[in-house]
């Protein structure tokens, strides 16, 4: 017997129509940042152009600790600078640094230079776990090995510019795109079809991006998009 997301996809083929969100072909990027950091732009420039990409989920997470040098940024959050560390002590890091481009919760780079930073999401390639299905009030997990977290992930897809009065970045404008505005977990999957509620979004314009990631800092196994 075939599951929901099979079916909905051999009628999506079928009709022609768009399939459901899945896992296939995605590879995420996580840049971490701060509007109060002069090495951030570079990197920043970098994710937006390759986060066009359609096999490319990009996310942007203001961290909080450059807050007290001139300039509080305005997406970081408390939330956001937890999640790098969390990747700092699973990379056995005493620090955490900005930027920081992490692809798919495996392997790290500065991400100030665009051809390392494409050879790594070669080298990481795109990930084949669990099919995901997004719903409009819930989110399903298809069967596959392992345990993990299934997080939900709201982001900005617009253009933000954001003038910078203070600190290191002072005087400019800095634009932003798929700024992460929230982060919640939903629950944990251990291998076996399960479905999440969906919170409704805090704001109509957000885009939903679900992460299934093996514990704290770990490697993500699959991601979808709606």
């Amino acid at each position: 017997m075939m599951s929901r997301f099979q079916t909905a996809l051999v009628l999506a083929m079928v009709c022609g129509i768009a399939p459901p969100a899945s896992a296939a072909g995605l590879t995420v990027i996580e840049l971490f940042q701060s509007q109060g950091c002069s090495s951030c732009p570079p990197a920043n420039a970098n994710v937006m152009v390759l986060g066009e990409r359609p096999d490319l989920l990009a996310l942007s997470f203001g961290v909080t600790y450059w807050d007290q040098l001139g300039w509080k940024d305005t997406f970081a959050s408390p939330q956001y600078t937890e999640r790098q560390w969390d990747y700092a002590r699973a990379f056995h890091r005493r620090n955490v640094f900005t930027p920081e481009v992490v692809v798919n919760g495996r392997a790290d780079i500065v991400g100030a230079d665009r051809g390392e930073l494409e050879a790594l999401i070669r080298r990481e390639g795109t990930l084949a776990g669990p099919a995901i299905e997004i719903g409009k009030d819930s989110v399903t997990i298809g069967m596959g090995t392992g345990t993990a977290a299934v997080w939900l992930v709201r982001y900005d897809p617009s253009i933000i510019q954001v003038p910078v009065a203070r600190g290191e970045n002072g005087g400019l404008t800095l634009p932003h795109k798929n700024v992460v505005k929230e982060l919640t977990k939903l629950g944990a999957w251990n291998g076996k079809a399960a479905s999440y509620a969906l919170p409704a979004a805090k704001d109509a314009p957000l885009r939903t991006a679900i992460l299934v990631q093996a514990g704290s800092g770990g490697a993500i196994l699959a991601a979808a998009r709606n």
